[in-house]
């Protein structure tokens, strides 16, 4: 990337990608209106149990999917901030600070702030130790909430106590599969359109050289190390907004959803669909729960199956299932009259 790319990246966002916001945004009102018809759809409530779980993971593996895109950086730890923000909720309940409201966004705001302020120290290092530092972060606030029992209840977990209303409706509508995977399904299309905005902005581009050649960018006056940190915040902020949704539908939480397995599970989803577009990751959340369901009702080694999987997404698809299907629609626009 030349030095002219890299001071220009910011202008070149708002002459080019304007005019596409009004056809993305409409294809985010008919996936919006898609969700909300498939309660009508699918009369299994073991079904939309299970959906509104993927999405629920879905919105995580699109946080990791972003860092990766916006940083090159992988999260092995994200599950921290998953975590944090449910055992926010929980303690909340528990302790009864802040009216639950209050708590919903403390949770979202106060693991993208940790991030934020670990990110200054951490994004500077090499991508293999940056990932090492996530996890061992992941794996500290496990162990201190299995651990620390008479605050947490260990291994035990506890319960998430809540109002009889939140934001002026039941608390039903948040516990219920049908009307939870609708929230859910909003709070995934939600969280695209604003990363893509992003992702599409000043700052998103700018995000972009730097993670290219972030020393030609900062010899070019752009600073680098805040909008790294901030990418690295906003992400944070997107798994915590899965964590909250996480607390409202199961009304419990363990120490395992601070666990690097859940980190590894949600990384995957992101390699199989790809960090080529914000969305490539929720796609590959679709085929990573796809896969485990099927796998698992034909043995219980499927986490053999789902390695294979991300073996030959890897080699065959390097860059995911979002880029392998950008790229077959390059290909076909090409080859119009």
């Amino acid at each position: 990337m030349s030095e002219t790319t890299v001071a220009r990246a910011p202008e070149t966002v708002a002459s080019g990608a304007h005019p596409r916001v009004p056809t993305f945004l409409s294809v985010a009102v008919v996936l919006l209106a898609a969700g909300v018809a498939v309660p009508w759809l699918v009369g299994s409530q073991l079904a939309l149990t299970l959906m509104t779980q993927a999405v629920i993971y879905a919105i995580l593996a699109v946080s990791i999917g972003f860092l990766i895109r916006q940083n090159g950086l992988a999260s092995f730890g994200h599950a921290a901030f998953f975590g944090m923000a449910a055992y926010l909720m929980a303690l909340n309940g528990r302790f009864d600070w802040v009216p639950a409201e209050a708590a919903i966004f403390a949770a979202v705001i106060l693991p993208a702030l940790f991030a934020f302020l670990t990110g200054l120290i951490i994004v500077r290092l090499p991508a293999l130790s940056f990932s090492m530092l996530t996890l061992a972060v992941a794996q500290s606030l496990h162990e201190l909430m299995l651990r620390w029992r008479a605050l947490a209840g260990g291994d035990d977990g506890m319960a998430v106590r809540l109002p009889s209303r939140l934001f002026g409706v039941g608390i039903e509508m948040f516990q219920s599969p049908a009307t939870m995977f609708v929230v859910c399904w909003g709070a995934l299309i939600a969280e695209i359109v604003l990363l893509t905005i992003v992702a599409r902005s000043r700052f998103g581009l700018l995000t972009i050289a730097i993670r290219e050649n972030e020393e030609r960018a900062r010899y070019v006056g752009y600073p680098t190390l805040v909008p790294r940190a901030l990418v690295f915040a906003l992400s944070a902020a997107a798994a915590g907004l899965a964590g909250v949704l996480f607390s409202l539908y199961n009304a419990f939480v363990t120490p395992g959803i601070l666990h690097w397995s859940l980190s590894g599970e949600a990384l995957i989803m992101a390699v199989v669909g790809g960090a080529h577009a914000v969305w490539g990751p929720a796609l590959g959340a679709v085929i990573f729960f796809v896969a485990k369901d099927a796998a698992g009702d034909l043995t219980e080694h499927w986490p053999a199956i789902i390695g294979t999987l991300l073996i030959a997404v890897t080699v065959l698809l390097p860059q995911g299932l979002s880029g392998f299907l950008a790229r077959t629609a390059a290909i076909g626009r090409r080859r119009k009259p």
